[in-house]
């Protein structure tokens, strides 16, 4: 056998150059392949030759001359040097010195199928960690251990045992399956197929010892024959390098979908058992990938219908959505369904209803969801003269057809007048095709028209509403915010770890975030003076970066209204931590002018180890845990966002006034929250900021932080830099 391939002494191979030896080898090893019918290296070589494969193929069997008609050579050894991709089909025993044998040969690639790596105790961790260090040192690629190998689809390279059926040349960009399991990316691929998703790659990359998803998605990114990223992940081992990666994916016009587990305890255990993955915030996760233009979905069947819409439709759909129907009881349900996922049916505007009333017969009324009732059967140019008035509809982003199929002979009455009318209006915006009854036939050749025309096809129309609504949630900021060096608010701080009040406080307002008027008093004295300046009635707050919960040590004492109160007031609370903590040596007292009542509400950030910044948000001040009325932002939000935001939390009724109250300043506690946010994002010692409660006045009035607790990290342990931050 023959290769044509670069000297790696001399001419060093790119991990790029590496990742195309392995999703388009020239030439295939198969090691440990048997020639028992169904073994895994057997179902490899079928696969192989059932697609045509053109390119070198080895086989290394020490027992067998001869499999499917092809000489055998008894060792890795015996192979030529450069192979582009070794395939091992040997016990996990035989996996770790059969990836030595083809790094010595050069190879530039080898996908361990075996198990029993990092998923399978402190033996199996080492292991997986010889593997890596292999990888690094010889610069190959390893797709694995614990995988089910790789397809690829245009070129008909399938490298792994799950039979796979040749795919024709597909007319349009495709969907790339990248998965940490192999089994759901299998899944996944025949339910892609069975709705004619055109595939490009699917990759397993299991436990990911030296190369996983981010490697795969940076590689892919660009490939004009790749328009959709199907992902299934149980842990980004790399998040921040996934954020960027999702970015500029977004901005190459390619879109990404992600299945996710581990929303609950049970999930996050299972995955650490089955991957080897240490799952992480699974809601910070969700903030953020959303963010980065990431259409997070929760089940297989969603992640196959939106990617399904991604791959079919030229535009996407946003905003409303219209619903054309046959059934009275059916517009209800999908009223109800809608409301519940949140996806908005808008009315019509005045101009769409009355075109409407001129093209439907006066029994209908004109209404979205419009129930055009049975009169297709008779009437077959309804949809002809319904379509236009909803499509010029600024109102809507997209149609969505719920027809009733039932039989062969009512479907070939109802599918080629829809079809004529796509066929000449050619709309620009998405329409989406589902049958109401999912028994019912789906295999007619208008249904393929339909596809044709750029029309996705769905034998159900709560999947197919459901995946509408995920694809339209997806709300992004073409300009993303950049970090912001805040010059004005340098970090002076003796200690790393938790800072007192007042400390926090400090630097908040060199932000400027209001803070109520105040200082840190070290003698009553000092706090009758402060107190002078204030004006009653006046708080006393014990300050020590050692008591961060200073009410429950009777630290805070509110409402003193006089100089003689204030005095008593002193003492008591020295007494009162002295008791609760002896021996604990105060930094001072911090007195504040006690402000007029508002709304309370939690505000935070926190610097994930993971995924970076993060913010929150909340109402419930001291019982905010107990509320738990919160919501995760990304850190970049403008404020426009921010107050969106807001308004979504379950009780929002009281920013917009309640019951008489005022309405309040929803504007200035959006601006606290971006400004944390671009605090976070420019300075890497700051690993959690807590405020609460900051109170929420009448509009007009601002908001001010009364509590606030900064944590920081040593100046030289932080936990990433600014540039990884700002991306």
């Amino acid at each position: 056998m023959k290769t044509d391939l670069m000297d790696a002494e001399t001419n060093p191979l790119t991990e790029r150059r590496n990742l195309d030896r392995l999703l388009r080898p020239r030439s295939v090893a198969l090691v440990g392949i048997s020639a028992t019918a169904g073994s895994l290296g057997e179902c490899v070589l079928t696969n192989l030759e059932s697609s045509g494969y053109t390119g070198d193929i080895c086989i290394v069997n020490p027992k067998r001359p001869v499999i499917h008609g092809r000489q055998s050579i008894a060792s890795i050894d015996e192979l030529p040097d450069g192979i582009d991709c070794a395939v091992l089909a040997v016990p996990g025993t035989a996996a770790l010195p059969s990836v030595r044998a083809c790094a010595a040969k050069r190879f530039g690639s080898v996908i361990v199928f075996s198990a029993g790596f990092g998923e399978a105790g402190d033996d199996g961790r080492a292991a997986q960690e010889e593997l890596a260090r292999i990888a690094r040192d010889h610069n190959m690629i390893i797709e694995g251990p614990n995988c089910l190998g790789m397809v690829n689809y245009l070129d008909g390279i399938p490298l792994t045992f799950v039979m796979t059926p040749p795919q024709p040349s597909p007319e349009i960009a495709g969907a790339a399956i990248l998965s940490q399991s192999g089994a759901l990316a299998a899944v996944i691929a025949v339910n892609m197929r069975h709705h004619r998703i055109p595939l490009t790659y699917s990759v397993s990359t299991g436990n990911e010892a030296a190369n996983g998803v981010e490697d795969f998605l940076e590689h892919l990114i660009g490939d004009e024959r790749t328009r959709v990223f199907a992902l299934i992940v149980e842990q980004f081992r790399q998040p921040q390098r996934f954020l960027a990666l999702a970015r500029r994916a977004r901005r190459s016009g390619q879109l990404i979908a992600l299945l996710h587990p581990g929303h609950s305890k049970e999930a996050r255990a299972s995955a650490a058992t089955h991957t080897g993955a240490i799952a992480g915030d699974y809601q910070v996760m969700h903030t953020l990938v959303t963010r980065a233009g990431v259409i997070h979905v929760e089940s297989m069947e969603e992640l196959v219908d939106v990617t399904q819409i991604l791959v079919r439709c030229r535009e996407l759909p946003a905003g409303g959505t219209a619903v054309f129907t046959e059934s009275g009881a059916f517009k209800a349900l999908t009223l109800d369904l809608c409301n519940r996922i949140g996806l908005h049916l808008p009315a019509l505007s005045p101009r769409a209803e009355q075109a409407l009333r001129q093209a439907l017969p006066p029994f209908i009324p004109p209404s979205n969801p419009l129930d055009l009732t049975a009169q297709g059967l008779v009437d077959p140019d309804l949809y002809r003269r319904t379509l236009p008035p909803v499509l010029d509809d600024d109102g809507f982003g997209s149609v969505m057809l719920g027809i009733i199929l039932t039989d062969a002979g009512t479907t070939r009455l109802k599918l080629p007048p829809i079809v004529d009318a796509l066929t000449t209006l050619r709309p620009d915006k998405p329409v989406i095709f589902a049958a109401l009854d999912e028994g019912a036939p789906f295999d007619f050749p208008e249904l393929e028209q339909l596809r044709a025309l750029g029309v996705p096809c769905f034998p159900s129309p709560e999947r197919a509403l459901r995946a509408i609504g995920r694809i339209s949630a997806r709300r992004i900021s073409i300009e993303q915010n950049h970090a912001e060096a805040l010059a004005n608010a340098p970090i002076h701080a003796d200690h790393a770890g938790v800072l007192s009040e007042f400390e926090s406080k400090r630097l908040l307002s060199q932000l400027g975030i209001p803070v109520p008027a105040g200082d840190l008093a070290r003698t009553v004295d000092d706090a009758l003076s402060i107190a002078a300046d204030t004006g009653y009635p006046i708080a006393l707050k014990a300050q020590s970066p050692h008591l961060p919960h200073k009410s429950d040590a009777g630290g805070v004492l509110l409402n003193i209204n006089s100089d003689d109160a204030l005095r008593t007031a002193w003492d008591k609370l020295h007494n009162n931590v002295r008791s609760a903590n002896p021996g604990l040596e105060l930094d001072g007292i911090l007195v504040e002018h006690m402000g007029d009542q508002g709304v309370e509400l939690i505000v935070g950030a926190r610097n994930d180890p993971q995924w970076g910044p993060v913010l929150l948000v909340g109402f419930g001040g001291v019982l905010a845990e107990a509320v738990d009325d919160v919501r995760l932002l990304a850190p970049d939000l403008s404020v426009e966002e921010i107050e969106c935001e807001l308004h979504r939390l379950r009780c929002s009724a009281l920013l917009r006034g309640f019951r008489g109250a005022p309405a309040l300043d929803v504007s200035a506690l959006a601006n606290i929250i971006a400004t944390l946010g671009r605090w976070m994002r420019s300075e890497p010692r700051l690993l959690e900021i807590d405020i609460n409660p900051v109170v929420v006045y009448a509009q007009g009035k601002g908001a001010s932080a009364l509590d606030a607790l900064i944590s920081l990290a040593p100046e030289s342990d932080s936990r990433m830099g600014k540039e990884g931050q700002a991306q």
